[in-house]
């Protein structure tokens, strides 16, 4: 049934707290209970890419998910973002709370692998073409020695993208799926998905509809959308791994959070019958 690990993934965009995710990974670290921390920073590249003046895009894909335009320009602002300010606040952070962390991205010992996404298809002006020169990547692959020896050691592992490609250059991956892969790989117990939202909605402009579990079908939901699908999608991943607990909550409040990593709050993800397999 797992090994007790939790892996948490802490949201990028600006309303998720730092403080109040890791308060909660504080109070995990005293408790002895192991955990990873992963995260994106969505916002904090938007604020730096404006600083830099590097525009960025998106690329709208034909069932109409969107994704970051990762150009070479726009990979370095974010692995500037990632791994310059965000990964230090969050190591800051835990340092207040006493925390023994450890910052790393994928490239750090091979820890992510990524195939390169050399065609995309993406919709302009209601015409799709097809991007070559992206930056972005499918992971491929989690190396586990590194986390399992932190682990071992009594440390948070903080671990972001980008990650090492076939080529061996870097490419951006997302976190959400990237959190799931570490859970998968690590034998997790848990994984907590944080986000500027209450969880998984009935209504995405009605806060209170949250739905207080979600099972994910081999379907697109017309009703979710936005940066929650991609999530819906990391948490199918993790389930169809053996992952047992699989949770989209609230990043925002420390009592939020604290319910969240206790297997309380947000949305619980449960797999569909025909597709969940045995957990661990």
């Amino acid at each position: 049934m797992g090994t007790g690990l939790t892996v948490v993934k802490c949201g990028g965009t600006a309303e998720v707290r730092a403080e109040a995710v890791c308060a909660g990974v504080a109070r995990l670290v005293r408790e002895k209970r192991p955990v990873v921390l992963v995260h994106g920073g969505s916002a904090t590249v938007t604020e730096l890419a404006g600083r830099l003046g590097v525009p960025l895009g998106e690329l709208v894909a034909p069932d109409g998910t969107v994704s970051r335009r990762t150009d070479p320009a726009t990979l370095e602002v974010v692995t500037l973002a990632l791994a310059g300010k965000a990964k230090p606040a969050l190591l800051l952070e835990l340092a207040r709370f006493g925390v023994p962390a450890v910052g790393l991205t994928g490239l750090d010992a091979g820890l992510l692998r990524a195939r390169r996404k050399t065609a995309l298809r993406t919709v302009v002006d209601g015409r799709t073409v097809v991007v070559r020169d992206d930056r972005s990547g499918r992971l491929t692959s989690v190396a586990t020695p590194l986390l399992h020896a932190l682990l071992a050691e009594g440390m948070v592992p903080v671990l972001s993208p980008p990650a090492l490609a076939e080529d061996g250059l870097p490419v951006n991956v997302n976190a959400d799926r990237v959190a799931a892969a570490v859970a998968a790989a690590l034998d997790a117990s848990r994984l907590v998905l944080l986000t500027g939202a209450p969880g998984v909605l009935a209504d995405s402009a009605d806060p209170g509809s949250l739905r207080a579990r979600y099972q994910v079908g081999d379907g697109r939901d017309p009703a979710v959308g936005g940066g929650m699908t991609v999530k819906i999608t990391a948490a199918r991943e993790a389930l169809e791994a053996g992952v047992g607990d699989v949770r989209i909550a609230d990043g925002r409040f420390t009592d939020t959070v604290a319910d969240a990593l206790d297997g309380l709050g947000g949305t619980r993800i449960v797999g569909a019958e025909t597709t969940r397999r045995t957990p661990r």
